[in-house]
């Protein structure tokens, strides 16, 4: 749903997942944006995380399946969406991930776009890959810092979904939403203020002790720090 929640999907796929490319486009890109997509077109397979920027006059050949892991906005762009697979006569599979709560979403595509889906039921013995990814986090603040950037914009574009009666933000599960993005601890933002998460158990370790993997970047930090104390 967001570019910052791309680019920090995208950096854990790249390392929970080896002997696949894994390439990443949003729209605050601009210049690399053709760069990437004529790159991905080329590519024999592999995996393009990407917002809406991908959704609609694109072409890709032989995309095999399409993963909505936020619902869209609008309900027409869930169609563009699925249109990236299955063109000129090929095959191809869509799947959208729904929390129960927002089923209901199934029965409005059905009405407002024709478009009837069945349910696929959730996979079992799913590897559990969000220790990792939180020890990706401890050892680069860069991955820390993406993940917060990730989680709040994705909250803050929750708010805005056009089907605020099907996605409404006063029913998610902050913590559980905390625990899926391998958050070390819940960011301050507006939207979580006076809320207390019992579900949700923060790291033991001090945040501002992460360092950047990057030393330009955390001596950088460091300066900065000196200069706030």
């Amino acid at each position: 749903s967001t570019c910052a929640c791309v680019e920090y999907y995208g950096k854990a796929l790249e390392s929970l997942i080896k002997q696949v490319k894994i390439m990443s486009i949003h729209g605050k890109m601009k210049h690399k944006r053709n760069k990437i997509f004529t790159e991905f077109r080329k590519l024999p397979g592999g995996i393009l995380v990407c917002t809406d920027v991908m959704a609609r006059g694109i072409d890709i050949p032989e995309v095999h399946w399409v993963l909505q892991y936020d619902p869209p906005s609008s309900a027409s762009a869930f169609v563009h969406r699925c249109g990236r697979t299955a063109r000129i006569g090929n095959v191809g599979s869509a799947l959208v991930f729904l929390l129960p709560m927002e089923e209901s979403y199934i029965n409005f595509l059905s009405i407002n776009q024709k478009c009837p889906m069945q349910e696929m039921k959730p996979q079992t013995n799913v590897l559990d890959l969000l220790p990792k990814l939180k020890s990706m986090a401890l050892a680069d603040r860069a991955v820390f810092e993406k993940g917060m950037k990730a989680f709040v914009s994705y909250v803050q574009a929750y708010a805005k979904h056009e089907c605020n009666l099907i996605f409404r933000i006063k029913d998610l599960d902050f913590a559980s939403l905390a625990r899926g993005f391998a958050l070390l601890k819940m960011p301050k933002m507006p939207e979580l203020r006076g809320k207390c998460f019992p579900d949700f158990t923060p790291v033991t370790v001090n945040t501002d002790s992460i360092s950047f993997k990057d030393k330009n970047r955390e001596k950088q930090r460091q300066k900065q720090l000196e200069q706030q104390r």
